[in-house]
């Protein structure tokens, strides 16, 4: 089944962005190839559990299990060693990531309180990354649930090549962007 996202890609941003850009081929336009939802929890070394709350809440936001992240090295002043969990993940791909952005642009980001846009920043190469503070935002979580407020970064990862192709691509999917780009 095709998502409302995903035709709407093919239908409409794509020849919006071939007009934009000036492409020759189709092959050319910038696509949302994943999106990454990654969780840092520092406070997972004295408590276990966290780890276990983290992975079942993005889960239930994203439709997809998620997977504990591990340190890699030793660090004697965060009481780390290696291979210990300390955060969560999950890689969004195709159907999946498609859906979750629709909530995420349609349901989650309105919810935030003051709410006047996201930032315009990208990484140089077309990817976006957007931090969010709270998990409760998205309407999969109760919140009668929740024990810690945990923030999140959701990763943009785009096959554009400049930050102007991955700005007007993202924007073209929906995201409230603050200000134009000057």
């Amino acid at each position: 089944m095709e998502t409302t996202l995903s035709k709407e890609y093919k239908e409409r941003i794509v020849p919006q962005l071939i007009k934009e850009f000036g492409y020759t081929t189709v092959m050319q336009v910038p696509a949302l190839e994943k999106i990454v939802i990654n969780q840092g929890i520092g406070e997972a070394t004295q408590d276990k559990k966290l780890i276990d709350i983290a992975i079942n809440e993005l889960t239930a936001i994203t439709g997809q299990k998620a997977v504990a992240t591990l340190s890699r090295k030793d660090i004697s002043n965060f009481k780390v060693r290696k291979k210990m969990p300390i955060g969560v993940r999950v890689t969004l791909r195709r159907e999946r990531m498609y859906e979750f952005l629709e909530r995420l642009i349609r349901v989650a980001l309105p919810r935030i309180r003051d709410f006047k846009g996201i930032e315009g920043k990208l990484d140089g190469r077309g990817n976006y990354t957007l931090g969010i503070t709270e998990q409760i935002i998205f309407p999969e979580i109760n919140i009668d649930n929740i024990n810690k407020l945990m923030g999140m970064n959701i990763t943009f990862v785009t096959s554009a090549r400049t930050d102007e192709e991955g700005y007007a691509l993202l924007k073209q999917f929906g995201l409230p962007f603050k200000n134009e780009k000057k």
